[in-house]
């Protein structure tokens, strides 16, 4: 196998998106608008909410993307123009698939808002292909026990399979193109050696302790291409075939790998809406605004 190596590490920006809620946020940022086919990549807090303070995203629209949401703390209530609805708590996913257009709100749930708490988790776009930004809207909702866990031989990475494959493990959700979203924690001395299929776009975000990606663990016999990534960035790969991520010393470290097989289409966007076109979007903005974007 290939180990890729770090090509950049981006740092992130704390912005407020939803009704006022804070994310860091990797990108889209001022010269970095995607990294196909990712549109986005925020962390939501964590934030400690005292009770009836905390915020969501009241109802908004969304056309030709797909929307991830894995909370990892707290709770959320979630509801859209198909008439799904549903709760999510920790280490909970859903999994939306806009398609032509779905209006949707993901609000805390009335429980939270009244008892208050941290909430933590994080939010993905996808991008969809030119031929499926019109399909019908699609939803999964995979709650914690459904989704596979997996342990390494020596105990010291553990793996959540959101989707694509690892250590053996298939993951539940169905995604429209190949998608791997893995969240790993690695005790002290923990090591992994990911597959990514060459090609395909890969990103690790840390966002607890540090962890050195590339080639030079105990495998590798030396650590020359070795980059360190710590809490709040993102470590871009080069092509290759697999990923070697390794974690020495301290708390565990947390990771979310990303990887994806690019559309290599244009991308036309404005807020909710990713097309193709400046065109299309125009049309995405008029059927909202004319009550047609839902089916």
């Amino acid at each position: 196998m290939v180990a890729r190596t770090v090509s950049e590490v981006l740092p992130t920006e704390q912005k407020l998106e939803g009704g006022g809620f804070p994310v860091r946020r990797p990108f889209p940022i001022a010269g970095m608008s995607h990294i196909d086919p990712f549109l986005l990549l925020d962390e939501m807090g964590p934030v400690d909410w005292a009770p009836g303070a905390a915020i969501g995203a009241p109802e908004h629209p969304h056309r030709g993307f797909e929307t991830v949401t894995y909370v990892l703390q707290g709770e959320m209530e979630h509801a859209d123009s198909a008439g799904n609805s549903g709760k999510l708590s920790a280490g909970d996913v859903q999994w939306m698939t806009a398609g032509r257009g779905i209006i949707h709100s993901e609000l805390p749930s009335e429980e939270f808002l009244r008892t208050g708490g941290v909430m933590h988790g994080f939010q993905i776009w996808v991008n969809l292909p030119a031929k499926d930004k019109m399909m019908a809207p699609r939803y999964q909702d995979i709650q914690s026990s459904e989704i596979p866990e997996v342990v390494s031989d020596d105990g010291l990475v553990k793996a959540r399979v959101i989707a694509g494959e690892c250590m053996g493990v298939s993951a539940v959700i169905d995604t429209m193109i190949p998608i791997s979203y893995i969240h790993f924690s690695l005790q002290p001395r923990g090591e992994i050696c990911q597959e990514i299929p060459s090609g395909q776009n890969c990103l690790l975000y840390c966002f607890a302790g540090a962890i050195s990606v590339g080639s030079g663990g105990s495998g590798s016999g030396g650590a020359a291409e070795q980059v360190e990534v710590g809490d709040g960035q993102l470590a871009v790969m080069g092509d290759g075939d697999s990923v070697e991520i390794s974690h020495f010393d301290g708390d565990v470290a947390e990771v979310l790998l990303l990887a994806g097989e690019p559309t290599g289409e244009p991308v036309a966007r404005y807020g909710p809406f990713v097309m193709n076109t400046q065109r299309e979007i125009m049309q995405a903005i008029n059927d909202f605004q004319n009550g047609t974007l839902v089916a």
